[in-house]
């Protein structure tokens, strides 16, 4: 059996092990990562990259097919057609410069890349299968950190195989399914099932929970509701699929205590969450102090085990790409012998529906719940000139702010294009920025960002343009 000796080894070459093993080695230290699969993990391959790409097909064919109606632009065009094989060469394109930008950087950082998958033995100890041949390459080191990512939660009665899917085959279909069921409307089904049904799928949803997107509030989603009823995506909600039908040709469904009903589906997308990745690769040796599924770290990335450390989804929620990316930098800092901590004032989270739905910091529910008065406000898109422009008026912007000082607590948004608008959001909450400050913030014109603006002089008692 081979060895290698290095200072830090990370398992998983995903947003947070890409950028923890650059910026370590950025930092003079021999570092070693290892990736069983595609360098970039899930959010590169199949999750945030691919399936924005899809959304923009199904946009880009929406529109096309807008454009052969009667079109108040004045545009004529012929029906279009969607060949959705040249669509995934197009999204793979795509995932492939930015998987090889990262092997690329990875090297030029000096980071040694491992390809194969690892077996911890102990805290200082990793094992790395390599290759169908049975070569074993064992790597010890002085700080071992985990960034082995999640995976989707399966349902009992239905098993991920033949036409039941998770995101991950659903972001790699070939054929345009005829009839689409999404079982989950959170973000992950809904923007599947929205992008589905923009290129001509017949799509359902089904949610257990009695509305979509439960972890926004309502007032938030209720503009995708309306656009699910545009789209005709048929939703039912407080039900529960129970299998699929005897023959494979649909799914068994069960509302609430009514009779069970069969949806016809010759696709059935499973996208009911995830779950941090802690199985298959001896976590369970090294006896870590756990906070549910997941691993627990401090605000400096730290496990219970000394020099191991955790960070992304497999250290839990929230488990978006960015997250992982800043504790990955905080981590590699820290390893270092740098003072630093990984405690933002705000992670920004954005649903890449239609419209799509931003937010940062705390809601007004939030914010009362921890006792804060507070002063809430919004604007809404209809009265921005270049959301009228943009034929997209529909949606708004809503700060929070505390009563006393007008500090920023949180911002909330849906409409298109918000997903833009979350930068600014998280600036002004990291940056302790009172309602006075936006406010006098110069904001370019014509711009979805004025409605930033106009929503703290709103709340000040002043908006100009409502």
């Amino acid at each position: 059996m081979k060895e290698k000796t290095t200072n830090l080894l990370v398992i998983g070459g995903g947003p947070g092990g890409y950028v923890a093993a650059i910026r370590a080695a950025q930092l003079g230290i021999a570092t070693v990562l290892v990736e069983g699969d595609r360098l970039g993990g899930t959010c590169l391959n199949i999750g945030c990259i691919p399936s924005k790409a899809l959304i923009h097909v199904g946009d880009q064919y929406e529109s096309a097919t807008h454009f052969a109606g009667d079109s108040p632009l004045g545009i004529r065009a012929a029906k279009p057609s969607l060949d959705l094989v040249q669509a995934q060469r197009w999204k793979d394109g795509i995932v492939g410069k930015l998987t090889g930008g990262v092997e690329a950087l990875l090297r030029k950082n000096g980071v040694e890349v491992v390809k194969g998958w690892a077996r911890i033995v102990d805290g200082k100890t990793v094992e790395v299968a390599q290759g169908a041949g049975g070569n074993v390459l064992r790597v010890r080191c002085e700080h071992l950190l985990l960034a082995t990512g999640s995976q989707p939660v399966e349902l009992p009665g239905l098993p991920f195989g033949g036409k039941v899917m998770s995101s991950t085959e659903a972001l790699a279909q070939q054929e345009l399914p005829r009839h689409l069921v999404v079982l989950g409307a959170g973000y992950i089904g809904l923007e599947l099932a929205m992008a589905y049904r923009k290129m001509g799928a017949d799509v359902t949803v089904v949610e257990a929970a009695g509305r979509i997107l439960p972890a926004y509030d309502e007032e938030l989603t209720r503009a995708v509701h309306q656009s699910l009823k545009r789209l005709a995506i048929t939703l039912h909600l407080n039900a529960r699929a129970e299998g699929l039908t005897n023959d494979g040709e649909g799914v068994r469904v069960r509302s609430g205590h009514a009779d069970e009903f069969v949806l016809p589906a010759d696709r059935v997308l499973v996208a009911v969450g995830r779950v941090p990745r802690t199985q298959g690769f001896g976590l369970e040796s090294l006896q870590l102090e756990m906070k549910g599924r997941s691993v627990r770290i401090d605000e400096q990335c730290r496990t219970s085990m000394r020099n191991v450390w955790a960070i992304g989804d497999v250290a839990g929620e929230p488990m978006l790409a960015h997250r992982a990316m800043a504790q990955g930098e905080v981590a590699a800092e820290v390893i270092a012998g740098h003072k630093r901590r990984f405690a933002p004032m705000a992670i920004p989270a954005v649903c890449f529906t239609d419209p799509e739905v931003a937010v940062a910091g705390l809601s007004p529910d939030e914010a009362e719940a921890q006792g804060i008065a507070t002063v809430v406000s919004s604007f809404p898109f209809a009265a921005n000139g270049r959301a009228m422009t943009l034929e997209s008026t529909q949606g708004f912007v809503r700060v929070v702010a505390r009563k006393d000082t007008h500090q920023i607590l949180g911002w909330q948004a849906v409409g298109r294009g918000v997903s833009e608008l979350s930068t600014a959001f998280s600036y002004a909450i990291e940056m302790g920025a009172r309602l006075e400050d936006v406010a006098a913030i110069v904001h370019a014109h014509p711009g979805l960002g004025e409605a930033v603006q106009e929503t703290a002089l709103r709340a000040l008692g002043h908006a100009l343009h409502i």
